[in-house]
């Protein structure tokens, strides 16, 4: 077959993917190329972001309803309707069928091509018996993909990650996490709730969500644990034994009971449950994709700078964008560079400078927004107190408890924590921390003064509408005005 060519060839359907092209051709003739190799729309929208959401959601509406009076005696005798729960999540992830995404990349002039790409020269990626060529720009966002470590059994066990979790169709009801980050703590919220009786966490380290602050992950482990969820710090998997193991699909228990040896704490060396969540991370999907023929290391992260364009290649034609680059593995800050990445190459593309903020990817050096959607909410931006001062900041923090009469009226048994890390020399809010119910809708308003570097002076008269839980701003600027 002749080579086929393109204006841009992007690696990977997901998020990131589909908006780099997008942005990349917009408004000109120029053409482009989504190569695939499982489902358009990738990773967030069918194993991450739209499920995980679409199974927790449900959660946090049964919670809210069981501590509101005159509601919670209708609903205190039940629990949640799990096979509706699943069918709304298959709702949300169109039972794992993208033609919905394909026909948006069609209707924006992306051609789609299945298979699995690698790069075979200079702006060239071969799919299959087809080689494409790209006039422009190569943009690789493959993403990451689940790590299992190196344990003796673990992988013989056929242990489920994270798309068992948001897939699950078979709800083990004694069940092992092994982890301690975002993934653990929000699928120990969900799957507890559909039915997992006995759910143990198996942390490495001393705490959860060890990337926001302490108070953060100690809320969240003392509402694991008062519904019955076991933590275990300073462990490690020693060993790990199944019987009858069987690739049973995505989400159903995959065979028998399964032993794990457990060292590292005073708990129970021998823990035996019905499965095994592993939740230890993530590993750049760049092996196999041929990256020494562009120079580069055959596998792990690659490197850009805030253009997008990856570091080590001349020409300015090889780009990455998302989780692939390792900047903030993030479905919304894969889209936020895939942005910039499309600008930058539409720009280069047309000859025009590169000249003002749109087309430097600057949000992903310490001012990363995110929400952890477990029982209570975790929502941060910027850096944490202990980033911050690693950074050189000199930084004050005002930290008090979610107390204002919009949080009371949300729920009786509302309870949470908000801080401001402040950075004395230009007195701006460098991190926000939000932990409790609902405090997702807090965290823009924070991200907006983070990145616009909004005094604290003129935060005073950005005044919060009452009763609403974002009065906590209010509070937070009168406690550091009272020290």
């Amino acid at each position: 077959m002749a080579d086929e060519e393109f204006d841009v060839i992007v690696i990977g359907g997901g998020p990131a993917g589909e908006n780099a092209a997008a942005y990349a051709i917009a408004g000109s003739d120029r053409t482009a190329a989504l190569v695939e190799h499982e489902l358009v729309g990738g990773e967030c929208s069918f194993w991450a972001c739209m499920p995980s959401k679409a199974l927790l959601r449900p959660v946090e509406v049964l919670g809210t309803a069981r501590h509101m009076p005159g509601v919670e005696e209708k609903v205190n005798a039940y629990g949640l309707d799990v096979q509706a729960v699943l069918a709304r999540r298959d709702g949300f992830t169109n039972n794992l069928d993208d033609s919905s995404q394909v026909l948006w990349a069609d209707s924006v002039g992306i051609d789609v091509i299945r298979g699995s790409a690698k790069l075979t020269g200079v702006r060239e990626v071969t799919v299959g018996d087809r080689v494409l060529r790209a006039r422009h720009a190569v943009v690789v966002a493959t993403g990451t993909t689940a790590s299992v470590p190196d344990v003796p059994g673990l992988r013989d066990a056929l242990p489920w990650t994270s798309r068992d979790a948001t897939n699950v169709r078979e709800v083990p009801k004694r069940l092992a996490i092994v982890g301690g980050g975002v993934v653990a703590c929000e699928a120990a919220t969900w799957l507890h709730e559909l039915g997992a009786d006995e759910v143990t966490l198996l942390v490495r380290g001393s705490g959860l969500l060890g990337r926001t602050e302490p108070f953060a992950g100690e809320m969240v482990e003392e509402k694991l644990r008062k519904h019955g969820m076991n933590v275990r710090f300073g462990t490690s998997l020693a060993a790990v034994a199944r019987s009858d193991v069987s690739d049973t699909g995505i989400g159903r228990v995959h065979g028998g009971p399964v032993t794990l040896t457990v060292r590292g704490d005073d708990g129970d060396p021998a823990l035996t449950v019905d499965e095994i969540l592993v939740a230890a991370g993530r590993t750049p999907a760049t092996a196999g994709l041929g990256l020494e023929h562009a120079g580069l290391p055959d596998h792990g992260y690659l490197s850009v700078d805030d253009h997008l364009t990856v570091q080590g290649v001349d020409g300015d034609w090889l780009y990455a964008v998302g989780d692939v680059n390792g900047r903030a593995l993030l479905t919304h800050m894969g889209k936020y560079q895939a942005r910039v990445c499309g600008d930058v190459i539409a720009a280069r593309a047309e000859g025009r400078p590169l000249d003002g903020p749109r087309f430097v990817a600057s949000a992903d050096h310490g001012q990363v927004p995110q929400v952890v959607f477990t029982t209570p909410e975790v929502a941060s931006v910027g850096r944490t107190e202990s980033q911050s001062r690693a950074d050189g900041l000199d930084v004050e923090v005002v930290a008090i408890d979610i107390d204002v009469a919009g949080a009371a009226l949300s729920r009786d048994d509302y309870s949470g924590r908000a801080s401001l890390v402040i950075d004395r020399a230009t007195d701006t809010i460098v991190g926000a921390t939000f932990v409790g119910p609902d405090v997702s809708d807090l965290i823009h308003a924070a991200t907006v003064a983070v990145v616009g570097r909004v005094p604290l002076d003129t935060l005073w008269h950005a005044v919060p509408s009452y009763p609403t839980v974002s009065e906590v701003w209010l509070r937070l600027l009168e406690a550091r005005r009272a020290r």
